[in-house]
């Protein structure tokens, strides 16, 4: 029983840890329909800004600090990646994988030029380091720290893009932009404030990955964008709702897997893939034309009720 809780709180974690990558390249892919093969390296730049940080400062507020200073090293690194490269890419998926795919592989071998391509030892504060008994098993509490972040970006995510003017800009833009400009809307800038929104998720999943492994590299954060893009694929882009049941399940098959069947999580999570893709119906009701109705109805609304 106490290794089935175990395995359990910690696919959890580990899914909250996803869950936090995926998001925000849900929100640059989902929305903006932008491959983005550059989230890890903003992942990677962030983690180890954050890692100066909490070893400079030391304990629980270095760590505070550090989630901070990565959080806002990732939103920079996504502004300016779209401002200068991106911006003029819209449209054309083909350049925009050869830019995003280039800056995946020299943002990495940059860092390790700095930095060397050795792991290192993320600093854990004392009161993360420790285990909780739950059920018996002695539980890492970073994994409840994990889990709890993840269900406050979701619910950060939800009200952003059904509560807010941007989002509905955003969602209405992306399916026919040159309707939301007759509006006189200006979707370029809401595309470059959810640009840096999700480089902002991947800095702060960048911190929580520090956490969650105790290390960290060079190439850390394309391993897991790995995944990300799997947790993605799998939640079908539908919601960020189910982009979050999918990273969960993805954690915790992986969990299970690595422990009952000899270490094979990896491969466990290869085959959900492949079954939930060649299993999947044609889109149906959520095709752009509906989409596209329900978001400008929904911006129509909030524009004359004045919401911002």
């Amino acid at each position: 029983m106490d290794t089935l809780v175990l395995l359990t709180l910690t696919g959890l974690g580990l899914g909250a840890l996803y869950f936090l990558i995926a998001s925000g390249l849900a929100l640059i892919f989902g929305l903006m329909d932008v491959l983005n093969f550059a989230h890890g390296a903003f992942l990677t730049v962030s983690v180890y800004t954050a890692w100066r940080t909490a070893g400079t400062v030391g304990g629980a507020p270095g760590l505070l600090l550090a989630a901070v200073v990565g959080t806002l090293t990732g939103l920079v690194l996504a502004a300016v990646v779209e401002l200068v490269l991106i911006r003029r890419l819209y449209g054309r998926v083909k350049e925009q994988i050869l830019v995003t795919v280039g800056l995946s592989l020299a943002v990495p071998a940059l860092v390790q030029t700095v930095w060397g391509a050795d792991a290192r030892p993320f600093p854990v504060p004392d009161a993360l380091a420790g285990t909780v008994g739950v059920l018996g098993a002695r539980v890492p509490v970073n994994r409840f720290l994990l889990i709890a972040v993840a269900l406050l970006v979701l619910a950060g995510i939800r009200l952003f893009l059904s509560r807010t003017r941007y989002g509905l800009i955003v969602r209405a833009g992306v399916e026919d932009r040159a309707m939301v400009t007759a509006l006189g809307i200006d979707v370029t800038r809401a595309f470059t404030l959810v640009f840096a929104l999700g480089g902002a998720l991947a800095g702060l999943a960048g911190v929580l990955g520090g956490l969650y492994f105790g290390s960290l590299s060079p190439h850390q954060g394309t391993s897991l964008l790995v995944f990300a893009f799997v947790v993605v694929i799998i939640g079908g882009l539908v919601s960020i709702t189910s982009v979050a049941l999918s990273a969960l399940t993805v954690g915790l098959v992986q969990q299970y897997a690595n422990y009952y069947a000899g270490g094979y999580g990896d491969l466990a999570v290869v085959v959900l893939l492949a079954a939930v893709v060649l299993s999947r119906p044609a889109a149906g009701a959520g095709s752009p034309p509906a989409r596209l109705r329900r978001a400008l109805t929904a911006l129509r609304t909030r524009s004359a009720g004045g919401t911002a």
